[in-house]
């Protein structure tokens, strides 16, 4: 599904070279759900965010579902990790001024998506996650497991092959993190969805069927469970 060659990213600071990522390998078949670990300013999220094509790597060759990612133009790009993948964040980054419903609804507007299909996927989701009863309430009135869930369901509402999220329960309770890594699980397992998660939690780590440690910008070792 995923393949990096040799990924590397660093920035030019005041004429010195300041590395995040050296010369990365790292192969990811469909259907695993691998963890990503390591300490802060490992370029655990650099990663990630090269794998989500959300950042260009410096160097190296990145593959994507048998496309070659680092040969594609910017919109191309776009539109595959819009198709292809969801993201879950930390902070949530659900948009205050939309409704729960609104927020669900938002990628499939960007994927054009007719107005009945999307009131179909949208209740679907909804009920899924047992939050119809708060479709019409802003971010600010949920708590934040609730608004993690809807950054879930929005991150699920396009069926992503591929699930990558950043911290995922940092900000959470540790009871709704566990509901939340168990989400994770059932959707791997039972739905076939690739996950690549970035965890400080061994915890959290060993809901994977994969542990990554970086450290430098390296990946240091892996390891199966």
């Amino acid at each position: 599904m995923l393949s990096l060659k040799n990924i590397s990213k660093y920035y030019q600071a005041g004429g010195n070279k300041v590395s995040i990522l050296n010369h990365v390998d790292l192969d990811v078949e469909q259907g695993e759900f691998v963890s990503i670990m390591g300490p802060s300013g490992s370029g655990k999220s650099t990663l990630l965010n090269v794998i989500g094509m959300l950042d260009e790597p410096s160097e190296g060759y990145h593959y994507f579902m048998g496309e070659a990612v680092h040969n594609l133009k910017e919109k191309q790009r776009s539109a595959m990790y819009k198709q292809y993948i969801g993201f879950v964040f930390q902070a949530y980054h659900l948009i205050d001024e939309l409704t729960v419903y609104e927020n669900i609804e938002t990628p499939l507007i960007y994927q054009n998506i007719k107005g009945a299909e999307r009131k179909a996927l949208v209740a679907d989701i909804l009920d899924r996650f047992q939050i119809v009863g708060k479709k019409d309430l802003f971010p600010s009135q949920l708590s934040g497991g609730q608004q993690q869930l809807v950054g879930i369901a929005r991150a699920l509402i396009t069926k992503p092959r591929l699930i990558l999220a950043d911290e995922p329960t940092g900000n959470l309770p540790s009871k709704q993190g566990e509901e939340i890594m168990e989400l994770f699980r059932k959707l791997n397992r039972e739905d076939g969805v690739t996950v690549i998660q970035v965890t400080h939690s061994e915890k959290n780590a060993e809901y994977g069927t994969r542990i990554i440690n970086l450290l430098d910008g390296k990946i240091e070792s892996s390891k199966n469970l």
